[in-house]
This record gives C-alpha cells, structure tokens and sequence, in this order.
C-alpha cells in the first residue's frame, strides 16, 4: 500500500474535515488550536509534503524560505491570499490554492447583516435592552437609516459582491458598482457601472468593499474618497481591512460624514485599531464572514480536493501558482 502524504494542518478544522484528512492523509492535527509561530511551522513541517494552512499564519518570503525541502503545496483555508507570499513560493517550485466560490453567500449574508446593522443601530439598541437602559417607546428614540429603496454601490463585482448586489435588490436598493472591467449587460441586471471609483462613491448612500487587499487596493478607502461620499452614508467591508484608512474612517464617523459602518475585517486583527471601540455607530464582528458550518466544512473539503490532485500529478482547480 502507498505511504499517504503528510499534511501539516495550522489550525483546529471542522470534524467532518478532519475525518477526511485523516482518512486520506497521514495529517498531523491541531487539536488545542494553538496559534502556531513561524518557528512551529518550521519544526513541525519537517519531512510533510503539503501545509493546509489558515490566514492567521503569515507566510512571507522569510518563513516559505524555511520551510522544509519536502513542501509541495500550500492549500490556504480562505479565499484571500495576501497572507502568502506567492513570488516567493513560485520561485521554490511550491503550488499554491485557496478556496473559491464556496463561501459566497454566507460573506454575503454578513455584508447584509452589517449593513442593516450599522443602519438601524443595532449595536446601541441591543445594550440599551441588554443594561436595563430601555425606559418606553419614544417618537424620537434611536432613529437609524432607512435601507429600503437607497443606493448601494459595491466595489469589486466578483462572485461576493454579484450576490450582495442580489440580496439587497429585495429592500428595492439602486445597485452602483465598480470593478475591474463591467459585466455583461445581462449579469449587470440592471446595476450602474461606474468605470472610476470617484464617481461610484458620490452615487453611494450604502458602500460595500469586496475587492481583494493588493499593493494598489491597500488604503483605497482614505480621506479624500470618503469625503466623496454623501453625507450620512454607511459603509460596510467584508473584504479585507487593509483596504480602509482606519484612521481616516474613524474621523468621519466621529464628524457624522458617515453616519455608521459595519466592519467584519481589520487591518491587524485581532488588535483592531482602538478608535473604532469607543464608537457607538461602529457595528463590530470577529472576523465571521464564512463562519456557517455548511461553509466551513465547504472550504475544508475544497482545499483537500487541491491537494488529492496536486499528489495524484494534475494541476489543482483553485491554483494561484
């Protein structure tokens, strides 16, 4: 019988997903869940073939230089990448996947949730409820925005963002967006395409960010574009938090140019900027776009089918390099 493949597993994975390495591979767990360093990654990859890896690892050039000989793979359990330095797992010959598709509907329903959340304070009116705070009904008390019938742009119009779109076509919301080149007429349905960014964020009562983090879209959200949104406006990310100037977005939450924002990623999460925890009209989530359990066995089992075709000599499905 043929040795199975050692896989080095980064992280605490979903029963179902382990069961299945376990079946297929000769995997080494972790069960505690302990975050492992660069140092553990090293030692503990000594003699595997493959590392399924999380984006809680950062995989710079520095740490895939050290990593064992034996390496062929590296399948990220995330769509996002930029916690891998792909050049230089390119230029060591290691094949690169992550997991795309399978986890669209569930980041969309939080961008949903975010929205409707930062709009209709939801943050505030559940620690009035929760403290005792909640005295009677009032005419006036914790008015929010209306969703219904507004306009939402979306940047970037991939899979996450052409969902959204369709989600929020049910509260009747005029759909802007802008993405690296303009759907077919009959995928747009409808939707606004505006070729420069600028333009969208005017058009944008409601802005949700579902590009990727890249060189050019790191701090694509600064001062002078949210200066061009309406006053009032919301934003919503699901994307990746380097996208946003923290501080530039704070600013304008504190000024009430932008009435609310619901943020599910960080720039150096876990240790978010701390402005954003003084803010009531900030509603706040740990990171739990994909975190469904039909979604997370999903992208489980998406990364082990790249591996079973990266050890049986074919080219994987969701290869970056």
């Amino acid at each position: 019988m043929a040795e199975k493949p050692t896989v080095l597993v980064t992280r605490k994975l979903p029963d179902a997903v382990e069961a299945r390495l376990q079946r297929d591979f000769d995997a080494r767990l972790n069960p505690d869940d302990i975050l492992y360093s660069a140092e553990d990654l090293v030692e503990r990859g000594a003699g595997a073939d493959a590392l399924l890896a999380c984006p809680t690892e950062t995989l710079g050039a520095d740490v895939i230089a050290r990593l064992p000989g034996s390496i062929r793979a590296i399948a990220t359990y995330s769509v996002g990448y930029d916690h891998i330095d792909l050049d230089a797992a390119k230029n060591r010959g290691i094949i690169v996947t992550n997991t795309p598709g399978v986890l669209t509907d569930a980041t969309a329903e939080i961008a949903i949730l975010l929205m409707l959340a930062a709009a209709r304070r939801a943050h505030e009116g559940e620690r009035l409820v929760r403290t005792g705070a909640w005295r009677d009904w009032s005419p006036t008390a914790m008015l929010g925005t209306q969703v219904s019938g507004k306009r939402l742009g979306i940047i970037g119009m991939g899979r996450i963002g052409a969902t959204v779109a369709r989600m929020a076509r049910g509260f009747a919301m005029e759909i802007h967006y802008t993405s690296a080149s303009r759907l077919p007429a009959e995928a747009e349905q409808g939707a606004i395409f505006h070729p420069q960014i600028d333009d969208l964020l005017a058009a944008s009562d409601f802005l949700s960010l579902h590009c990727p983090a890249t060189p050019e879209t790191t701090g694509l959200l600064n001062a002078a574009r949210i200066a061009r949104l309406p006053a009032g406006a919301i934003v919503v990310n699901t994307a990746r938090g380097a996208i946003v100037d923290d501080d530039a977005l704070i600013d304008a939450l504190r000024s009430g140019h932008v009435a609310a924002a619901g943020l599910d990623v960080y720039a150096g999460e876990p240790d978010i900027h701390p402005g954003y925890r003084g803010l009531d009209n900030v509603f706040l989530l740990p990171h739990v776009g994909s975190a469904t359990r039909e979604t997370r066995d999903a992208m489980g089992f998406r990364a082990l089918d790249n591996l079973d075709a990266v050890f049986a000599g074919e080219d994987p499905r969701d290869r970056l390099v």
